[in-house]
């Protein structure tokens, strides 16, 4: 089929000429698999996902359909940008024979929310979600949304020289789709696929589709011109000069000091990075290797081709230390403080050159040798996945500046894959390697919520088992030399060979045990041996902070001053692992679950973890009634965290100020329609911001914490508006439609969870109906 002009057009905007066109592409995702003499794995690759080019894959029709999603994706790319994981759906789709035979439902506005209504409704959405779970008993999704991520991957592989040996041409052509689908009308790239362009993001993206070959487009020049008319890459933030000077693309000179010497102080004190939040300390570790060593890979010659192309002076003549403190307006999210000046200034012209003369700077090659040992052991431990690809991507490179030949090195490299995602839009690198172990129990809680356990019970089953075999079962060794918390007991964000625990994905998978342990076995299998259960809660309550509070991966490590050290103009709070509502209330329920079924196992522990944690989540309640969020969008999501937990710690509407003055902001904030719609910018501003339009996850959040609060006792008429809007959302597949992210990483990126869409409806619809038959028997 030839393309007409506009395919042609549009094609050629995206990077594509006619004549380069191919026959569509299939694919295949693969679950739990893996093998070779350089993948590793805890317990033989559960819940592993990776895309694989199949080259004979696929009838024409499937072919075509393919291409029509891909080419209906860039048509509309701008007014939505979130795809719909299409491909992973028409596999699934065609392994599974899915067919909903159950009919749409539509309601008028005259038309009422039944029981009856409802329940045709979830039945809708459970069968279609069960068919998408893979076999191992998760729920594999795109989880990305990230646009930074992908260019520190191909960096890594480029500097390494592994770029071609790792990506195909398939995987290179479908990332660079995905980075022309996401370019902004402006040219530029922002830093994720939500918001305007930055410097960060357009640099990154603009150097990845270089070193993928990509040259002479009108994509590439208008790339080029957003950065230059910015003030060229001299202005990119922090994180973006280090990966600059990394690949030879900006001068170490250009950068304040991360001097790994610091790792050498001791440790007592609160400036040791041991007492850093771990995504701090994981991620600056290697920087402060490779600023060490300022180290710089191959300068080929499309190396330096590109240093031509994002400055607009020639690189030789740039003022290095004029760029060090210079940052674009559109990337300056927090900036510097006077005392953070006084820091870098002091290391900057008295600290980095004494520790640069004799005989101090033989403290440099011990420094250096000590975090090359730490790098190691975070690789070993993760089986090297890295707690994020952030981190793999720079011991990557630290690995092979070691050592070229190394068997770290090799090892690596297969893990590659496990954070690339395929979808409609091309290849994205996600932002973990999966959120498997979070994603799943909520899933179980969903399931349950619907009271209709006994006719999905194979579902059940395999995620039953799957949060079984996922629990960490031992601690890593010498894991008090490495800085690392306990994490026999608990869970990881997504695979057990992550190998990172985490309180509230911890929290989630004995909540979620807990409620099948109340299930007959035939249903939903075995239960968990009791003894697996102890090592939970023994874990839960070793993450507890001396308040009774609950951070992320470990406990809270040091003072808040010590984020004068925070050398980013885009992050903020990144030094310090603080307590969150959100943590704290998981914890919170899991334990208040256990003590109800465990009474006598460290009750008297675990009563005043209850009463301190609530207290916590009490004092966080803003005068409006709300919650803040860290770690979703934003003030919907913070307050359905923590209702549940006053709630679960025995508060309700009547006897606690809080529980009513969050049910009364939450319905302050009811759309006319019947949801509720919350934008990503609510986390930007701290305050309410309303999204163009109802979303299904917000509005599912909103009503859960209204029913837990007793909204369906007390006047449940918002409750059936909310759930019309919802029923009316639901398409035709029984699927609830993709919206804007609700994800957020610290305030800071905003990312996609796929089974958000479906779990948090399928939840609220089911837990309403449950407390609708319980009020009218």
């Amino acid at each position: 089929m030839v393309p007409t002009p506009e395919e042609c057009s549009l094609l050629h905007s995206l990077g594509y000429s006619a004549h380069r066109r191919r026959r569509p592409e299939m694919w295949r995702l693969k679950v739990s698999e893996g093998g070779g003499p350089w993948l590793r794995s805890v317990n033989n690759f559960l819940g592993r996902a990776v895309w694989e080019f199949d080259p004979d894959g696929g009838t024409p029709e499937e072919r075509a359909e393919v291409e029509r999603v891909r080419q209906e994706f860039t048509e509309q790319r701008f007014q939505k940008r979130e795809s719909q994981d299409l491909l992973m759906r028409m596999q699934y789709a065609k392994q599974k024979h899915l067919l909903v035979d159950i009919p749409a439902i539509k309601l008028a506005d005259s038309a009422e929310v039944t029981e009856e209504t409802i329940l045709i409704s979830l039945r809708r959405a459970l069968a279609q979600h069960s068919a998408l779970q893979a076999d191992d008993g998760h729920w594999a999704v795109d989880f990305s949304g990230i646009m930074f991520i992908m260019p520190i991957l191909i960096f890594a592989l480029h500097v390494t020289g592994s770029l071609n040996t790792v990506l195909s041409t398939e995987h290179r052509r479908e990332i660079c789709r995905y980075i022309y689908n996401h370019q902004n009308e402006d040219g530029g790239w922002g830093t994720q696929v939500l918001g305007p362009s930055t410097m960060f993001g357009s640099c990154l993206n603009y150097v990845t589709l270089r070193l993928l070959d990509q040259v002479d487009n009108d994509a590439l020049t208008r790339g080029r011109a957003w950065i230059i008319s910015r003030g060229s890459a001299a202005a990119i933030p922090q994180w973006g000069k280090i990966w600059l000077s990394v690949i030879g693309l900006y001068e170490w000179s250009g950068n304040n000091p991360i001097i790994p010497e610091l790792w050498l102080v001791p440790q007592f004190l609160p400036i040791h990075p041991g007492r850093f939040w771990c995504f701090c300390r994981l991620v600056y570790m290697p920087m402060s290797y490779l600023y060490g060593k300022k180290f710089v890979g191959p300068i080929t010659h499309t190396i330096l081709a590109i240093r031509e192309e994002l400055y607009s002076i020639s690189y030789h003549e740039i003022d290095w230390n004029k760029a060090r403190d210079t940052c674009a307006k559109e990337d300056l999210r927090y900036p510097r403080s006077f005392l953070q000046n006084v820091v870098w200034s002091c290391l900057n012209k008295f600290v980095e050159p004494v520790l640069n003369c004799w005989p101090v700077n033989k403290l440099r090659d011990r420094a250096l040798k000590n975090l090359m040992k730490h790098i190691h052991y975070e690789d070993e431990s993760t089986k090297y996945i890295g707690i994020c690809p952030i981190n793999k991507a720079l011991d990557m490179i630290c690995c092979w500046s070691d050592d070229p030949n190394s068997d770290a090195l090799k090892l690596h490299l297969p893990r590659i894959y496990d954070y690339l995602w395929l979808a409609e839009d091309g290849m994205k690198a996600q932002v973990y390697d999966g959120c498997q172990s979070w994603e799943t129990p909520f899933i179980v809680q969903a399931y349950c919520s619907t009271d209709l356990v006994n006719e999905f019970g194979p579902t059940l089953q395999k995620a039953h088992e799957f949060i079984k075999s996922s629990q960490v079962i031992e601690n890593h060794p010498d894991s008090e030399a490495y800085y690392r918390h306990r994490s026999k007991g608990s869970w990881t964000f997504s695979t057990a060979d992550n190998g990172w625990s985490v309180s509230d994905c911890s929290g989630e998978a004995l909540k979620a045990l807990l409620l099948l342990s109340k299930i007959s076995p035939d249903i939903v299998g075995d239960h968990i041996k009791e003894e697996r259960l102890y090592d939970a809660i023994d874990c839960l309550l070793s993450f507890m902070n001396k308040d009774g509070t609950f951070s992320t991966y470990e406990c809270k490590r040091t003072t808040s001053m010590i984020e004068v050290l925070n050398p980013s103009e885009s992050f903020l709070n990144i030094v310090v692992d603080y307590p969150s509502v959100e943590c704290t209330s998981s914890v919170l329920q899991a334990l208040i679950m256990f003590r109800e079924l465990y009474p006598g196992y460290r009750g008297e522990e675990i009563r005043k973890c209850i009463k301190n944690a609530s207290n916590f989540i009490e004092n966080g309640q803003r005068k409006d009634g709300s919650w803040f969020s860290t770690w979703g969008v934003c003030f919907t999501y913070a307050t359905f965290f923590a209702v549940n937990g006053l709630i679960a710690s025995g508060r309700t509407y009547e006897n606690s100020s809080s529980i009513s003055t969050a049910c009364n902001f939450l319905l302050s904030k009811q759309l006319s329609t019947g949801g509720w719609g919350e934008s990503y910018l609510s986390n930007e501003t701290e305050s309410y911001v309303h999204s163009t339009s109802p979303h299904a996850v917000n509005t599912a959040w909103a009503m859960l914490a209204l029913i837990y609060a007793g909204q369906v006792e007390r006047d449940p008429t918002p409750l059936y508006h909310a759930a019309k809007e919802l029923i009316n959302m639901q398409l035709e597949t029984g699927e609830f439609p993709q919206q804007e992210h609700v994800g957020s990483f610290n305030c800071s990126f905003y990312f996609n969870y796929g089974n958000y869409r479906n779990l948090f409806p399928i939840w609220a619809l089911g837990e309403l109906r449950r407390r609708l038959l319980a009020k009218k028997n």
